[in-house]
């Protein structure tokens, strides 16, 4: 379907392991299906999130030569028995896709049945590598991209596949943790805060192994729908998915300091007319925007589109907490000409970056889905695409180094190869904290190199980075 090629591959990975993990206990509500709400479904066509925490592992007296593989067994008991509790919690995510239907009229719809399959994946997984070779490098090796499971997986394939993977690589100085989640059952709030209570599951267990571990800070919430939450003319689990095949791509990580982020913020309001309302991150947006264009050359009458994810649950009505479990999500997109883009300046660029945020509401995105249940259709990922796009996913507000597992603070974030694209644009948060950001750039080799060589972007990068 895509094709990379690079230096790397999975064969510097060794499968030690693989099995399937249940919840400890099932709750009685799990014997009910968990429906798929329209959004849901129309995540069908999307691929699994894969996202995962490089840690160096504690130091060992070097006289000491069983020490390493007891910490493994270790690690490898505990993360499973901590796995088996969240699912307790997090219980859809042990379960497969199913389709229920109905007659009169012939109807589909799709739920999770949670009893269904062996549970959650769980891979141990080998390899030669060092922590060095992760990151001490200018780009991201592709290596990376086998330290997940569900590979190219798209979410239609969770009617077999796990809904559900972690995958624990262990490199010569350090361990990888990565976890896949199916896209139609959760966006990168519930992934998030499922790595969250996964790691809290585990030092819980590590402080005070008495203590009651199916009590969390914050525990999904769940809809109170009880029946299909809608219903279409089609088998969405039967519609044939077309990804188009992706050149070979650069990938690097690029850091911004707190400082760099306040001067961004401060510049493109200043632009604005001395308003407040562009935040950081639409600062930062608008800023790659403009570097990425650049980058690419394109005329000044060629159009160029910045999207973005934008996070729904407080735009609904009435607003929904955090841990609401789902996809609350939702695309903002601005298109400009090049001329205009890179012409008018920082805030030009933000100030429509932030108008697109705001008309975000709950109102607007009910409106889009009632459209797309009155003439529902299967979304192909193409359809997504657009001419010279800069896309901006993931979020810097998700606690990504809040996860730890007896390691450590984590060294750095990485992604699997799921969903990246010429343009495509992930902002985590950076590992000291203070408001800083790390983007993850994805980008054709020539325009990774024309953004390198930009001195407006470079002088703004900070060499610290993961």
């Amino acid at each position: 379907m895509v094709s990379y090629s690079s230096s790397s591959s999975s064969s510097e990975i060794k499968i030690i392991s693989e099995c399937f993990i249940k919840p400890k206990a099932l709750p009685e509500k799990s014997n009910e299906p968990y429906h798929l709400s329209p959004l849901d479904h129309l995540m069908l066509s999307f691929q699994y999130i894969q996202k995962g925490l490089l840690f160096l592992k504690p130091s060992t007296p070097s006289d000491d030569a069983t020490k390493p593989k007891d910490f493994m067994e270790t690690l490898l008991k505990r993360l499973k028995d901590s796995l088996a509790t969240t699912l307790v919690h997090f219980y859809p995510l042990a379960g497969r896709l199913s389709t229920l239907n109905t007659d009169n009229p012939r109807s589909y719809s799709v739920f999770v049945d949670c009893n269904k399959g062996p549970g959650a994946g769980f891979i141990h997984a080998k390899s030669e590598l060092t922590v060095a070779d992760m990151v001490g490098s200018n780009y991201v090796p592709l290596v990376v991209q086998s330290f997940f499971d569900h590979h190219k997986a798209v979410d239609v394939d969770g009617q077999t596949l796990s809904v559900f993977s972690v995958k624990v690589t262990e490199l010569v100085d350090g361990v990888f943790i990565g976890l896949s989640m199916n896209h139609s059952v959760g966006d990168g709030s519930t992934f998030w805060n499922f790595f969250n209570s996964l790691s809290e599951i585990f030092n819980s267990q590590q402080e005070d192994e008495t203590k009651d571990l199916f009590c969390l800070k914050n525990p999904p919430i769940f809809r109170e729908e009880s029946g299909p939450m809608c219903r279409l003319p089609y088998s969405p689990l039967d519609a044939s998915i077309t990804l188009s095949e992706t050149p070979v791509l650069k990938e690097r990580m690029f850091h911004f300091s707190s400082e760099t982020l306040r001067s961004l913020k401060s510049k493109a309001n200043k632009d604005c007319g001395e308003t407040t309302m562009i935040s950081s991150l639409q600062s930062l947006t608008a800023f790659i925007w403009r570097s990425i264009t650049r980058a690419r050359s394109l005329s000044n009458d060629q159009e160029t589109t910045c999207r973005f994810a934008v996070g729904t649950r407080t735009r609904t009505d009435p607003p929904l907490p955090t841990n609401h479990f789902g996809v609350y999500t939702s695309l903002a997109s601005t298109t400009a000409k090049t001329g205009d883009l890179l012409e008018n300046g920082l805030g030009w660029a933000a100030s429509k970056l932030h108008q697109a945020v705001t008309e975000q509401n709950g109102e607007k995105i009910a409106s889009e889905l009632d459209h797309w249940l009155k003439a529902p259709f299967v979304l192909q990922p193409d359809q997504l695409s657009e001419p010279n796009l800069v896309h901006m996913g993931s979020s810097p507000r998700f606690d990504k180094y809040g996860s730890e597992f007896g390691m450590g603070k984590a060294v750095a974030v990485r992604s699997g190869y799921n969903s990246k694209h010429d343009g495509k644009v992930s902002a985590y948060p950076g590992r000291e904290g203070g408001g800083s950001i790390d983007l993850e750039v994805c980008l054709l080799p020539e325009f990774m190199e024309a953004l390198e060589s930009d001195q407006e972007f470079m002088s703004l990068v900070s060499s610290s980075q993961n």
